[in-house]
């Protein structure tokens, strides 16, 4: 074998189409792109994501469920169990900030009630939820506005 023999395998390349060269080809006159539509003009053959022809597309058929608040991401939850961290005395938003327990994204707070506190805490301006406004106020906590 030498290198100016090499040929490659049949059926390897085939011959590509040659369209609208006659009637006797086969493919003449439409080369093979039917009559009219949008297929058988000249760029015109995509068609957008969803489309349906006209009909109203799946999506807008379907109902829309659900709500997802822009303001959710500006609001940090902190635990119980968090909180427990601190010392005891008055913590604001600022003092979460400073600990750890708030993102730098968040601009408010709010407490959730998961895990135990034990320590009196005062809360200055930071939502609670009911169960852990209830779970401070037994330690001896109290909130200010």
């Amino acid at each position: 074998m030498k290198l100016n023999t090499i040929k490659r395998a049949d059926g390897a390349r085939t011959a590509p189409k040659r369209v609208g060269r006659g009637i006797g080809s086969g493919l003449g006159k439409t080369a093979g792109r039917g009559h009219k539509g949008s297929f058988a003009r000249a760029g015109k053959g995509k068609i957008k994501a969803g489309f349906e022809g006209g009909q109203m597309p799946m999506m807008m058929r379907l109902p829309k469920i659900g709500f997802r608040s822009k303001l959710a991401k500006d609001t940090a939850e902190v635990m119980l169990y968090q909180l427990e961290l601190l010392e005891a005395g008055t913590v604001d938003f600022a003092a979460l900030r400073a600990a750890g327990l708030v993102p730098s994204t968040a601009k408010k707070a709010k407490l959730v009630k998961k895990g135990e506190v034990s320590k009196a805490f005062v809360l200055k301006g930071i939502a609670t939820t009911a169960g852990a406004k209830a779970a401070v106020e037994a330690a001896g906590g109290k909130f200010e506005e």
